[in-house]
């Protein structure tokens, strides 16, 4: 965003000066009086400065800003207050300098007559896709109280789901970090001084003896080489995940992967059940409610799938026809229960359904996961660790033995 200089006083009389970020310079000049200040000169500056970049990384928004946000904008809106009014409201309650801004932003924007879902979608590093396409589909329905009460509760369990993952990885990724400074010395210093005593020793050495020293002879050899190719190939994945087959194929991998791919998949599956629910409950057409939950699972091969199925239903077919041909991305419940819904005319109710139980679901694969984590990487790290020793100290014990 343009970076405004200021010059105003505050309620003591005192001038003061300073820096803000706005969309333009009305929504400085709208800032800067809620923060009780008389503007006396306002000018753009041409580029931001590193303190204001500094400031605006250490004031990113966090999911509790965003939580906060969602919930109490559900309250208000729930009550009638105006959306420009809500919005004006948060921006005194919400501490996070940053994020004042972007509510200030927005406020005007939809005063000015954008959309909320419109407004949001300029800040896609604080609104995600799913967060702008829900709040998208509840302006359509009519419910956009109760997405952003669905919202909250969501940004709410994602953070904590977070959470869980990242301590039960705690431990083991410090027992990893740990075992990989230490094979790094071994192989760059302790192994290279005793290949001298090994091989004088004679005899075949094992396999692992013999992978230890070759692994070691590269890692000292041609550092430079491994992190040249680091360095290639973190550039290339970078690219490759900004096109569309990257895309595609990185999704793929998200929902294939094991032990994740499953969890990852019930909480698209989550989204696209209750987001399809709520828009034709309240009467979007099929089709115009297959976009918005396309948009809101925010994965390309669902998307890709939802794409599918628009086409088949615009040609008179099935909603459920697709889904029933793509058991490997989609458990085949999903297409029965789709069925069964357009049979009995209910789809809303069994989509409704659908989402609660693969919300249970996500629920149990996280209970799963975090016990599941810990002895699975300790296991493989003892592997490893197994490997190292013997390929150093079988040949050592050999050569003791033979001196003996």
């Amino acid at each position: 965003m343009p970076l405004f200089s200021y010059k105003a006083k505050n309620i003591q009389g005192e001038t003061i000066k300073g820096t803000v970020e706005a969309i333009h310079v009305d929504a400085a000049s709208d800032l800067l009086r809620d923060r009780q200040l008389i503007v006396l000169s306002l000018q753009q500056r041409s580029q931001i400065s590193l303190n204001n970049k500094i400031t605006r990384i250490l004031n990113r928004v966090t999911p509790k800003d965003l939580t906060f946000f969602a919930r109490q904008l559900s309250v208000m809106i729930e009550a009638s207050v105006p959306v420009v009014r809500s919005l004006r409201i948060l921006t005194k309650q919400t501490k996070n300098v940053y994020f004042q801004t972007v509510i200030t932003d927005i406020a005007l924007e939809v005063d000015g007559g954008a959309k909320l879902s419109q407004a949001m979608n300029r800040y896609s590093s604080v609104f995600n896709p799913f967060f702008v396409h829900m709040i998208r589909s509840g302006e359509t329905t009519g419910r956009l109280d109760q997405v952003l009460q669905y919202l909250a509760d969501q940004t709410e369990k994602d953070y904590n789901l977070r959470s869980r993952i990242k301590g039960a990885m705690m431990y083991p990724a410090f027992i990893l970090l740990t075992m990989v400074g230490i094979g790094a010395i071994m192989m760059v210093y302790v192994v290279p001084r005793l290949v001298d005593i090994i091989t004088e020793g004679g005899g075949q050495l094992p396999i692992t003896t013999r992978i230890l020293i070759g692994t070691s002879g590269f890692i000292v050899n041609f550092w430079w080489l491994i992190i040249l190719l680091i360095i290639l190939l973190s550039v290339g994945l970078f690219f490759y995940t900004r096109s569309s087959q990257g895309k595609f194929y990185v999704d793929l991998l998200k929902i294939k992967i094991p032990i994740f791919g499953p969890l990852y998949q019930r909480i698209l599956l989550t989204r696209f059940s209750m987001s399809l629910s709520n828009l034709l409950a309240s009467g979007v057409p099929i089709t115009r409610s297959l976009e918005i939950s396309g948009d809101v699972v925010n994965n390309e091969v669902y998307h890709d799938l939802i794409r599918k199925t628009i086409i088949e239903v615009e040609s008179g077919n099935s909603i459920a026809t697709v889904f029933n041909k793509s058991e490997k991305i989609v458990p085949p419940i999903v297409g029965q229960m789709m069925s069964i819904g357009e049979e009995t005319g209910k789809i809303d109710e069994i989509l409704q359904k659908l989402a609660k139980f693969y919300t249970q679901e996500v629920e149990n694969a996280i209970t799963s996961l975090t016990s599941l984590i810990e002895p699975l990487i300790l296991i493989t790290l003892g592997v490893g660790a197994g490997i190292m020793v013997a390929g150093i100290l079988t040949p050592l014990y050999n050569i003791t033995e033979t001196v003996g």
